[in-house]
């Protein structure tokens, strides 16, 4: 297939080389002006991915119009809160009938939409059959090594949830795929919120046992409000849910668990961000899911104290204390 990925971060990047490895024709899109030539260039991502080699295949871009037209398939790699951005700019150009996939992990702000709930906005001429998103446990400085990972397709059409699953599926990265979406969605956005906890845990000098319970509890918060947003209840015990909190609350490759680490250990939220190149999407989430629990009516005190150390200033130890002496209950 010919297939496009916008955006040339450390994840696009990597997909685009998974991409061309399954013997597909592959353009890499970079909006930069500047850094789009030294990648195309040098032929490695120094900033994002370095020491990894792009293939001389791969078609390096700064054309939008370039990177999307006459595709088959358009992979949305640039994160979540520029996607819209991204999609107005594309309305114009011959998409025919591409097919969307989301690999961003976010819900948008002032909407509170879902990426694919974005591209149906955004792009309403696009039925719901080609939009489809991936999501799981997959950091892409080890699937740019090839290290064996596993992650889930998604779309509300189960052929394309296997168009997707085809697509992508090599000997070291193995795609399940499911017709919850929505679900898929949640559990890939939420967690990095979640993530963020777990990084204050071992930015506060806090032991195993409290990650393993923010961990825990924080899946659980996760499945109520997907489940008020119409998901399936299995999904957030497989690979977009659990597998992917786990990844991301205990590696050191997530920025969303590095940044709560910081803020545990005391710094103000306005001096982490300044300090990354990456784009931790966690932090928006956090204020979107926050609002999205109230919107719903669900009950998530760890998202409020991660929402209350991030934004209003509180103190990441009292959080937690606060935390343990809610009122006791069942639970489940």
């Amino acid at each position: 297939m010919r297939i496009s990925v916008l955006g040339a971060g450390s994840w696009g990047t990597a997909l685009a080389i998974l991409l061309h490895t399954n013997g597909h024709e592959v353009t890499l899109w970079e909006y930069k002006r500047g850094y789009f030539s030294t990648i195309k260039r040098t032929r490695e991502n120094k900033i994002y991915l370095p020491k990894i080699k792009i293939p001389e295949e791969i078609n390096i871009t700064n054309s939008l119009k370039e990177g999307c037209e006459n595709q088959h398939m358009i992979v949305l790699a640039v994160p979540s809160q520029f996607i819209r951005g991204v999609l107005t700019n594309i309305k114009k150009f011959k998409l025919s009938d591409a097919t969307f996939v989301s690999v961003a992990k976010g819900i948008e702000k002032d909407t509170l939409y879902t990426v694919s709930q974005i591209i149906k906005d955004e792009l309403p001429n696009v039925i719901d059959s080609n939009i489809g998103v991936l999501s799981g446990p997959s950091h892409a400085e080890e699937v740019a090594r090839k290290i064996p990972t596993a992650v889930v397709s998604a779309s509300s059409d189960l052929e394309t949830a296997e168009q997707i699953q085809v697509a992508f599926s090599t000997s070291y990265f193995r795609v399940y795929h499911s017709t919850d979406i929505i679900g898929v969605e949640l559990g890939g956005a939420l967690k990095n919120v979640i993530a963020i906890g777990a990084g204050m845990v071992d930015g506060a000098k806090f032991g195993d046992n409290t990650k393993a319970a923010i961990m825990t509890r924080g899946i659980a918060e996760i499945s109520r409000i997907g489940l008020e947003m119409g998901a399936r209840p299995e999904t957030f015990s497989g690979l977009s849910g659990v597998g992917d909190l786990i990844v991301t609350c205990m590696s050191k490759h997530s920025r969303n668990r590095y940044v709560g680490e910081q803020i545990g250990a005391g710094k103000k939220l306005k001096t982490v961000l300044k300090s990354m190149q990456m784009v931790a999407e966690g932090v928006a989430t956090c204020q979107s899911t926050y609002e999205l629990a109230r919107k719903h009516d669900v009950n998530t005190p760890i998202v409020d104290a991660v929402y209350s150390a991030l934004f209003l200033d509180k103190d990441p130890k009292k959080c937690t204390y606060e935390l343990m002496s809610r009122d006791m209950k069942s639970e489940h």
